[in-house]
């Protein structure tokens, strides 16, 4: 099944009364980027990784993504974005479901606009329904919060029930406070003491400094310098570094640049006399940020880069007046991040039927589930294989 065979255009008058062929569905380089980028502006719950400067490149990374629309009643304003692909894309499964994912989404909550969000959640799901599918899956969707709220009032109008699997919960931050507070709170003084201890034994070794790389020339420049530090660790034995695969080195180098130009990224580096020890990748979208990748040179492991590099961002997003909420995008239970950041964002699977079939909907949710937990026992198998060869080694 192709992405095609799930797709229809919506005749739509223009204010004038002229027809004009406004698709409830494009590809994502179809949409018209100043409404797009009005949308994520004014939206009732920030995702920057729908942002266009991240979409764009991320869906040319999973092979071509497209875009639900919702527009308002005079057609003059989108009032509604998410990008999907279909489910053989996305699960292997020749299914009437779109799948709300690009390359790298962790985080599928759309773009609603502010002033009227279950108009906008109604219009995608209507969009999804246009489109022919009989099941519109968000996985990674915040289940709490406005947007969450939207999408439910929206099934209630049209009569239907979705289905949440999958939840869990991870780390997120609160940054309308007062950083050394937040820290002490979470993490306690003995810790803060004795990563403070741990700072200084390192600046025993050279000068500490860290640096926030915000324009869009020293981004680039930071951001070479993240994927090498990388590809240097684990994730570089393991050959899953960004920058060791060229379409992900691509789509990084693009991303960082796209929103570099609207200032929604920055490079966050922790250096030993100019050597980096550790560096994080950071997304904004309004009031909202997401701690995108984390890397640190693996021979100072005994100073805790890691940590440090947190702590510190802490410090700066704290200090952010333009910042309220930063999103870890991290597994659940993460050993680091969890014990320094104290919030929760509660995310799951959304299956959202469309009210094309309620049966057919019924057993494609229940199809998806299925092979999703299937998947998950495999990879747990895979993945405690793979560790105790490597004990043996």
């Amino acid at each position: 099944m192709t992405d095609d065979s799930l797709s229809s255009a919506l005749a739509l008058p223009t204010i004038d009364g002229a027809a004009a062929p406004l698709r409830s569905r494009l590809p994502l380089a179809a949409v018209d980027r100043a409404a797009w980028e009005a949308l994520a502006a004014d939206r009732i719950e920030g995702n920057g990784l729908f942002e266009p400067g991240f979409a764009l490149p991320a869906g040319e990374l999973a092979g071509g993504s497209s875009a639900l629309l919702a527009y308002g009643p005079n057609q003059r304003r989108l009032l509604g974005l998410l990008p999907v692909i279909s489910a053989w894309r996305a699960l292997k499964l020749p299914l009437k479901m779109l799948v709300a994912t690009e390359g790298y989404t962790v985080l599928s909550t759309p773009l609603l606009d502010r002033a009227d969000p279950v108009a906008a959640a109604e219009g995608l799901i209507e969009a999804a329904r246009q489109a022919g599918a009989a099941v519109l899956m968000l996985p990674f969707m915040a289940i709490e919060g406005p947007a969450a709220t939207a999408l439910r009032e929206a099934m209630a109008r049209r009569g239907v029930t979705g289905t949440i699997d999958n939840s869990r919960q991870r780390a997120a931050l609160d940054a309308s406070g007062d950083a050394e507070a937040y820290l002490r709170g979470g993490l306690g003084a003995k810790k803060l003491k004795e990563l403070r201890r741990l700072a200084n034994r390192m600046a025993d070794e050279g000068a500490v400094q860290f640096a926030e790389a915000r324009e869009p020339g020293a981004i680039a420049a930071a951001l070479e310098r993240f994927l090498k530090l990388e590809a240097s660790g684990w994730k570089g034995r393991r050959g899953t570094g960004l920058g060791q695969d060229a379409a992900d080195a691509r789509f990084i180098r693009a991303a960082a640049a796209g929103l570099a130009t609207r200032g929604q990224f920055s490079v966050l580096e922790l250096t030993l006399d100019e050597k980096l020890v550790a560096a994080g990748l950071v997304i904004r979208q309004g009031d909202h940020a997401i701690f995108f990748k984390i890397a640190y040179d693996e021979a100072y492991s005994r100073y805790s880069p890691g940590v440090q590099l947190t702590v510190e961002l802490t410090r700066r997003l704290c200090a952010d007046p333009a910042i309220r909420f930063a999103d870890s995008i991290a597994v659940e239970g993460h050993p680091m991040i969890d014990h320094v950041w104290r919030e929760r964002l509660a995310i799951g699977d959304l299956y959202i039927p469309t009210g094309r079939g309620g049966v057919a909907a019924s057993a494609i949710i229940g199809l998806a589930i299925a092979r999703r937990r299937l998947r998950a026992r495999a990879k747990s198998l895979y993945h405690a294989i793979r560790s105790s060869r490597e004990k043996r080694t």
